[in-house]
């Protein structure tokens, strides 16, 4: 039976205290994982044989559109053949859970490989020779083949339910990214209300916002007096500047005296922007 050194963990002790030391032992080796071996192995295949497709329709479309514009650019329009459908091939591996979702980008990977090889076969026959042109048509969809074979066969069976399930778990976590936008763009538009109503109240209004509820007393900014009924308070004015992009507290308070006419309270105004950078404000 094969061994390998390997580094155990045992007790030693000294004048009666016991430590834990490395040594050194003999262990059983595992048996050679031939399977992964081979997988490895055709997996560098298909990367040599996916390297080679891409330069030669690189150099063959390339060599076409020189013809018609300078060769930096027919080169660089050629690489596109080539990548689009092999970026088309990565997404269809990254949704390989989801069958719907790579239903898509495996379609179009299909129809960018036949452009892909018409376009080299067009330049064999512009060159004189066809079979040249069709033989290096072959050579792209060689390589896309043995990719897909590659994909999926690491690609593991799942069945409906399991499938449903997952589909289930990723679209929870697409809405919580998806409120994230929306969350941003109520507050942006609140402040925008809340500016637009201290601008039309004017200095001489004397009527409370009857959208504006009562505070309670216990709320973190009872203690805040409005300059007037109606006009914008210390607590949305360092709101509004949040949603400008201020982020210092002494261009903040510089900001509410602007805005309400009145040099407010600094330990004030840290409160509330410290509760903003916290996300408890509302």
């Amino acid at each position: 039976m094969k061994t390998r050194q390997t580094v155990q963990q045992v007790p030693h002790t000294i004048d009666g205290k016991t430590r834990m030391v490395p040594i050194r032992v003999d262990a059983p080796a595992p048996p050679r994982d031939w399977d992964n071996l081979v997988l490895n192995g055709v997996t560098g295949i298909a990367a040599l044989v996916l390297t080679a497709s891409v330069v030669w329709s690189t150099a063959s479309i390339g060599d076409l559109l020189s013809r018609a514009v300078v060769e930096p650019a027919a080169y660089g329009a050629a690489v596109v053949f080539d990548l689009a459908w092999i970026a088309c091939m990565a997404i269809e591996w990254l949704a390989r859970y989801d069958e719907d979702r790579a239903a898509l980008p495996r379609r179009a990977g299909h129809v960018m490989l036949l452009l892909a090889m018409l376009a080299v076969g067009a330049h064999g026959k512009v060159a004189g020779y066809w079979e040249i042109g069709l033989i290096g048509a072959a050579v792209s969809a060689l390589a896309k083949g043995l990719w897909t074979v590659v994909l999926r066969h690491q690609t593991p069976p799942l069945d409906a339910r399991t499938r449903a399930w997952i589909q289930g778990e990723l679209a929870d976590a697409g809405a919580s990214l998806a409120l994230i936008p929306v969350r941003r763009q109520l507050q942006r538009a609140q402040a925008q209300v809340s500016a637009e109503r201290a601008a039309i109240a004017g200095p001489d209004s004397g009527s409370a916002d009857p959208d504006r509820p009562d505070e309670s007393a216990d709320d973190p900014d009872a203690e805040v007096i409005g300059i007037r009924p109606g006009a914008v308070t210390t607590k949305d004015a360092v709101r509004i500047a949040w949603d400008s992009g201020v982020r210092d507290d002494e261009a903040a308070a510089r900001y509410v005296a602007k805005t309400t006419g009145k040099a407010p309270s600094p330990d004030t105004v840290a409160r509330y922007m410290r509760l903003l950078r916290n996300g408890m404000a509302s």
